[in-house]
């Protein structure tokens, strides 16, 4: 965690308590990072309604709902699943903005159309609209898993309106 990367968590956490709005988090690469980032700050329990770590596929069917179809076609580092997870994410909490994150940070796992640096980020509103970003980030497993967090709370400041 950057002081950057905490000031934006704080200018996030006030956005939304002041809009009356709850968040959830849905990770898999950033495993627990953006939940922990909004966490770090004190009275940040007003805000973050509850967070998923769901790095396993069978996590993100359990936990988020994500259909074993959506995993086997598009795999887990996709569009569809990032749809999929901050729509999890939004019916099984009582949040009213749900953040999701799948990718590959790094250094393993890449194949030929999927590269280290690849993350989907989702951003969900309850009623409202789902927006999900590809970004292939530079850097090493750190520097990729930062970049999601600060991306992820742009999504959430968009859809706080």
């Amino acid at each position: 965690m950057t002081p950057a990367l905490l000031a934006e968590a704080e200018a996030l956490l006030a956005l939304l308590r002041g809009r009356r709005l709850m968040l959830a988090t849905a990770e898999s690469c950033t495993g627990g990072l953006i939940a922990a980032t909004l966490t770090a700050i004190a009275g940040s329990s007003d805000v973050v309604e509850r967070g998923f770590v769901t790095y396993s596929n069978e996590a993100k069917r359990e936990m988020l709902g994500v259909t074993e179809e959506s995993l086997a076609l598009a795999g887990a580092v996709s569009e569809e699943v990032a749809r999929a997870m901050a729509d999890g994410a939004l019916l099984r909490s009582h949040a009213d903005i749900a953040l999701s994150v799948t990718g590959i940070a790094g250094p393993g796992g890449a194949t030929e159309t999927k590269p280290v640096g690849l993350v989907f980020i989702g951003a969900g509103r309850r009623g409202g609209s789902l927006l999900v970003e590809r970004h292939v980030f530079s850097g090493d497993r750190a520097a990729i898993r930062l970049a999601s967090v600060s991306v992820a709370f742009r999504l959430a400041r968009t859809l706080a309106g």
